[in-house]
């Protein structure tokens, strides 16, 4: 018989601002506990980073416009700008996201999926260690923006997988957490364990594994599990957000395997303990999507397409497609 093909259309880090949000400028550079770390995080999001981090509504509606009619189409998280670094236990940053769903909802129908980034949940801020993880950021993910934390689809020989970074990688996260909420995230992941587990112990010899996973931190504790293990050679691509730029994604595989930092913070220890294990990456054959806006130094941004023959005859084959700020500009304007 003749091979089906499709168009598989993939965005990430939308970090869309409402109006509430939006009224928060310079959120960030106000947690910096003193003036060098304010003039640093001044020049880091001005020059290399995002100088706005709260405009980014123009490149959603820049991104719909010319998405095109793909046949399915994936959501790789966060989609606020979680301004109160605490997830969508927040009402601004619950409203900016459940906004951006919504577009997606309203554009694409049906056809998306969404996995759970971890704005969605909560983040301590790069500096001065405001936020972090939120219980009742959970449910307001689950129900009131009706994320599923795992989500799979065949078609075809490919199954398709989306996990939760955050669970997965929730020993790395955990410092982040508060005290009396500690043992209900481990019953969360325990449960989100099982999924995947029990998802890749299903698969057949002849399936092949798209996976989503929103933050690639989480890979090193997917390869701890056998079931996982077991079938990494069935896994044809993961494809990672997160980290806004392929010049952030090469910088850390140079960086792969630099011991952990534990005493520049909590933000820093994060980074360093995922990049020490960053040589575990390497089996699940990850594709970054990119960021909308990219960052401001290169502004890379854009999303992906994957083509797919339903018969796995052929590799996915990858295409990257810019958006250019100039044209969002033009546009907006």
């Amino acid at each position: 018989r003749m091979s089906a093909a499709t168009t598989v259309l993939v965005v990430s880090d939308i970090h869309h601002a409402g109006v509430a949000e939006r009224e928060r400028q310079g959120y960030e550079i106000a947690c910096a506990p003193n003036w060098p770390l304010r003039l640093l995080m001044r020049a880091y999001r001005g020059h290399v980073w995002l100088r706005d981090p709260l405009g980014n509504g123009e490149y959603l509606d820049a991104f719909l416009h010319r998405s095109g009619s793909p046949d399915f189409v994936i959501a790789n998280g966060d989609y606020s700008a979680d301004s109160r670094f605490v997830g969508v236990s927040d009402d601004a940053a619950f409203a900016s996201a459940q906004e951006c769903l919504t577009k997606l909802r309203a554009h694409f129908g049906e056809r998306l999926r969404a996995t759970i980034g971890d704005h969605e949940l909560g983040k301590v801020s790069l500096v001065g260690g405001h936020g972090g993880l939120r219980l009742a950021s959970w449910p307001r993910t689950t129900t009131g923006l009706g994320l599923r934390p795992f989500w799979q689809f065949e078609w075809g020989r490919y199954v398709f997988m989306g996990v939760t970074s955050t669970l997965l990688a929730l020993p790395i996260y955990e410092r982040e957490t508060l005290p009396g909420e500690r043992a209900e995230w481990e019953t969360l992941r325990t449960a989100h364990l099982e999924e995947v587990r029990a998802a890749f112990a299903r698969l057949s010899p002849h399936q092949r594994v798209l996976l989503f996973c929103h933050d690639p931190t989480a890979l090193p504790f997917l390869a701890r599990l056998r079931e996982v293990t077991d079938r990494l050679a069935q896994i044809e691509a993961t494809v990672i957000g997160h980290l806004h730029s392929p010049l952030i994604l090469r910088t850390g595989r140079v960086l792969s395997g630099m011991p952990a930092i534990p005493f520049l913070g909590v933000s820093i220890k994060r980074m360093s303990t995922a990049l020490n294990e960053a040589k575990l990456w390497h089996p699940f054959n990850m594709q970054l999507c990119p960021s909308l806006t990219g960052i401001q130094l290169l502004k890379d941004g854009g999303w992906l397409t994957v083509e797919l023959d339903s018969d796995a005859r052929h590799p996915a084959k990858f295409r990257f497609h810019p958006l250019p700020w100039h044209e969002v500009k033009r546009r907006a304007a």
